[in-house]
């Protein structure tokens, strides 16, 4: 039997923004009462009073501060090191059958150079290479014969160490890549490990986008 508490919960849950809004305490709860009374009211096949919609959404947002936030903050407060690079250059190529062997040859060249920034991830259809602008030249050289679909210049990652404990609360990335988003802040990429993070900014972000990561271990 649907109950007005249980709807109002499957309302707000399929929208995320409202979700942590609602869980932050940000949002007129009587306001919101009268925006989805008639969905509610929809969904329950009967008239609503604003004051039942407006308790179910106040035990809603206790109970998801709780649940959804708690755990989440305990985790950002043991972010460990972030670090920052500068003057990075991002190509995107398609995938082919010569493009591995194209990038074990920059791996041999590169490796020797401790100060070259590196990383790389491969999709069902697409590689991505970010590297240090200083290989610019090395890169374009290996890669002629493939497909180049993108090359984006003036860019710098900032790399967050994470607890080992984010692989099992579920939200981690949610609240980081939010906050990010509320900032104005575009990410070319997103490079991941277990433990560990990258994204990709422009230059003239990047000064921001560490700040906000940086003030998650303050929350």
């Amino acid at each position: 039997m649907k109950t007005i508490s249980s709807v109002v919960e499957q309302y707000i849950k399929k929208k995320p923004f409202l979700q942590s809004a609602l869980a932050q305490g940000i949002i007129n709860l009587t306001s919101l009462s009268r925006i989805v009374k008639p969905e509610i009211e929809e969904a329950l096949g009967k008239d609503v009073r604003n004051g039942a919609i407006v308790m179910a959404l106040k035990r809603l947002s206790d109970d998801m501060e709780f649940r959804a936030t708690h755990k989440i903050v305990k985790v950002l407060k043991n972010i460990g090191e972030i670090t920052v690079r500068s003057s990075l250059t991002d190509y995107t190529f398609l995938v082919s059958d010569t493009i591995l062997v194209q990038q074990a040859k920059l791996l041999e060249e590169i490796n020797q150079n401790q100060d070259v920034f590196f990383t790389s991830s491969r999709g069902v259809n697409e590689l991505n290479i970010v590297v240090s602008n200083t290989v610019d030249q090395t890169v374009e050289r290996l890669f002629n014969a493939e497909k180049q679909t993108q090359k984006a210049e003036n860019l710098s990652s900032i790399t967050v160490k994470l607890p080992a404990e984010n692989v099992s609360v579920p939200g981690i990335y949610y609240f980081i890549f939010q906050r990010l988003a509320w900032e104005g802040i575009v990410l070319y990429e997103v490079i991941s490990t277990t433990n560990e993070f990258t994204i990709l900014v422009n230059d003239e972000q990047v000064d921001v986008a560490f700040k906000t990561i940086k003030d998650l271990k303050t929350l």
